[in-house]
C-alpha cells in the first residue's frame, strides 16, 4: 500500500465530491500535476499542513 510504503501518517488535502466518476476523473488529473502545483493546492486549503483525518464525517 502507497501509504506503508512511504510511511505517511497525515492527511493534508482533501475534497469532497458527489459524484464518484468526477472524483476519480479529478483524482486522476491531480496524479497529472507537478510537485509544486500540489503543495500550493495544500497551502492555499491547508498552509499549517495539519492533519484533516478527524474533520471527515464518516
Amino acid at each position: 500500500m502507497f501509504t506503508s510504503r512511504y510511511a505517511l501518517t497525515r492527511l493534508v488535502y482533501v475534497e469532497h465530491h458527489d459524484d464518484i466518476e468526477a472524483a476519480i476523473a479529478r483524482e486522476k488529473a491531480v496524479k497529472k500535476w507537478n510537485r509544486a502545483w500540489k503543495i500550493r493546492a495544500i497551502e492555499e486549503q491547508n498552509p499549517e499542513w495539519n492533519d484533516l483525518f478527524d474533520t471527515l464525517n464518516m
